[in-house]
């Protein structure tokens, strides 16, 4: 079973609204300012994913700073999931710096079915992972629920593109020391962190973190699969293409095509995830 484990879809009255969005949200108007900059709805994720075999999609909105815009969004999620059970699987956002509101969100979208919350990104909503102290309510409710977080990460070196951020393994580390218990996964390959994962003090407190592939084709030769579960283990990638960033069918060709062998590219293709977006 195959499932993509980071996509982003937008209601149809998202995409009508784009330039008074991109007035509202520096983040997204930095990343979707551009009219080619596409935003797909859950009619085209369901499409997409039907077409190349793929059986679910872990679905994300956008990490808007407006708590307000979040539950506008995470409530679209919310209806896709019903719409499509068991393929379109909803993970919500909230704004961390709304404090209680942002709470009260994520207790109120768990709560309607939500598979976890995120993709979380410092950058675009006015955090910072190296303190973690704000995030630890939220922290506390996954814990406690046994579902997960996703984060966007970048890397510290290599080009620069729109979306790129500042959340660096550097800046991580205080944040999983803090919640060492929280299942976390750290989006873009945890921005190079699982190299560092050589180190016996990265490895123990990366235990909890898993590394999805969203992006890949923009970000590193396809080989990283391959170095990465030498590393960590296949058991800890998540398949993800960041769709419609990336399209399916050719993101699937190029992974099957890396040399994992049949047991490693099942598990990061579908059983990872499965695992992972399962309340314990």
């Amino acid at each position: 079973m195959i499932i993509d484990a980071h996509t982003h879809i937008f209601p149809p009255e998202f995409a009508r609204d784009r330039v008074a969005l991109t007035v509202r949200d520096p983040w997204f108007a930095a990343t979707h300012g551009a009219t080619s900059a596409r935003m797909a709805t859950a009619e085209e994720l369901v499409a997409s994913i039907d077409d190349a075999g793929i059986a679910a999609a872990v679905a994300c909105g956008w990490p808007w700073r407006d708590n307000g815009l979040c539950r506008a969004h995470n409530e679209y999620l919310l209806d896709a999931a019903r719409r499509w059970p068991g393929r379109i699987l909803p993970l919500a956002i909230v704004a961390p710096t709304a404090g209680r509101a942002a709470l009260a969100e994520a207790v109120r979208a768990l709560d309607a079915g939500a598979v976890g919350i995120g993709e979380l990104n410092a950058d675009a909503q006015g955090f910072d992972f190296a303190d973690p102290a704000p995030l630890a309510p939220l922290a506390a409710l996954l814990t406690a629920r046994g579902r997960p977080l996703l984060i966007h990460t970048s890397e510290p070196v290599g080009h620069q593109y729109p979306g790129k951020g500042t959340a660096t393994p550097d800046r991580l580390l205080p944040f999983f020391q803090a919640q060492p218990e929280l299942r976390v996964v750290a989006a873009h390959w945890g921005g190079g962190l699982p190299f560092y994962a050589l180190m016996p003090e990265i490895a123990a407190l990366t235990r909890n973190v898993w590394y999805d592939a969203a992006a890949t084709t923009y970000l590193y030769d396809f080989a990283i699969f391959r170095h990465i579960a030498a590393i960590v283990g296949p058991e800890r990638i998540l398949w993800g293409t960041d769709y419609p960033l990336l399209r399916h069918r050719p993101f699937l060709r190029h992974t099957r095509e890396v040399g994992l062998d049949d047991a490693a590219l099942a598990a990061i293709l579908g059983g990872n995830a499965q695992q992972v977006y399962s309340s314990q």
